[in-house]
């Protein structure tokens, strides 16, 4: 009996998820879609680019009309909305090809750049963390938060363009731009090749993601090595290596899951300014396009896809929390 209250308490706490997810959708797209009318680029305009002293008024018209640009807004918005319903995402102007192919060609180029940026900083952070954590006060300490405290305050573009002055200007290793080599057919490019390119972007989003899961991680670890517990080994002659190992990693482990997580969001926000600098033609750089263009269906499709993923990952914490930790389990109510 019991086991069945917790199974309707898990469909109840699923199905309010993802209601709470539809909600938080139509939230978003509403409000992205009111900030790009509010905004002074003229989508049309931006389509023509350098043709439009060659255009007249009725072709700008047409064009208008042909986008649906020519409706009022709020006709626009709902007409979007019952596009989406039936699983058309719409036609982008900056690409000039459906949304749903644009975020799939450019998702298969930011997959492995922000997966692997994703899971090197957490790994990377969380070592450095409780290495700090478990020698605290130790230069080896004093090290790591000031590598972390000075790479928490550096903008991301700016930390881009100096590994791209150093590396690829200056001693000429890697590529300057671009996800593969220029005027090689993508079917011809080779993993190394793109491995290559994946360098320089990936160093931006790793090493300045390792900051934030480091810091949270020492100052859990050492409130660890301060525990009863933690003494208590101490004095059975355990050394502090062995406690952080068989003790502090597993309980350091919970705020570390919850700042990785939590850093989904800014993990794609640094990824549209690294992709900016190297200019790699991911779904960070199709967003900057799309909001230089004004292309409304693009950037609410790219924005729905931020929630989502955001959302997703803020779910699979949750129950990843669980695992980490079975206190939690234990205090879940039965319904």
């Amino acid at each position: 009996m019991s086991r069945r209250f917790h199974r309707l308490g898990r469909t109840r706490i699923v199905l309010g998820s993802m209601l709470r997810l539809v909600l938080v959708l139509t939230a978003v797209a509403i409000l992205a879609f009111t900030l790009v009318k509010l905004s002074p680029i003229d989508p049309v305009n931006a389509y023509l680019g350098a043709d439009i002293a060659r255009v007249g008024p009725e072709q700008r018209a047409l064009i208008a009309e042909k986008w649906g640009l020519d409706q009022p807004a709020p006709l626009q918005l709902a007409k979007w909305f019952e596009n989406v319903l039936r699983g058309d995402l719409g036609y982008s102007m900056t690409f000039n090809a459906p949304v749903s192919e644009v975020l799939d060609a450019r998702f298969r180029a930011s997959a492995p750049l922000m997966a692997l940026a994703w899971l090197l900083s957490g790994v990377l952070g969380f070592a450095l963390g409780v290495i700090a954590g478990a020698s605290e006060g130790s230069w080896t300490d004093r090290v790591i938060r000031l590598y972390a405290y000075v790479l928490a305050s550096t903008p991301t573009f700016w930390l881009a363009i100096l590994l791209l002055t150093v590396f690829s200007v200056s001693l000429n290793w890697t590529p300057v731009c671009c996800a593969s080599p220029i005027g090689v057919l993508p079917e011809d490019v080779t993993w190394l090749q793109r491995l290559h390119h994946l360098i320089l972007p990936l160093m931006a989003l790793t090493v300045l993601g390792v900051a934030q899961v480091a810091l949270h991680t020492r100052a859990k670890m050492a409130e660890i090595m301060q525990s009863d517990y933690a003494l208590y080994a101490r004095a059975q002659g355990a050394s502090r290596f062995d406690i952080a190992l068989r003790h502090g990693a597993r309980n350091a482990a919970l705020p570390a899951v919850t700042v990785l997580f939590a850093s989904l969001g800014e993990l794609f926000g640094g990824s549209i300014l690294a992709e900016q600098v190297f200019a790699y033609p991911g779904l960070g750089k199709a967003t900057v396009e799309a909001g230089i263009r004004g292309d409304v269906p693009l950037l609410l499709a790219l924005t729905l896809f931020l929630t989502s993923f955001v959302f997703f990952g803020n779910t699979i914490a949750d129950l990843l929390y669980r695992l980490v930790d079975p206190r939690m389990q234990a205090r879940e109510p039965v319904r």
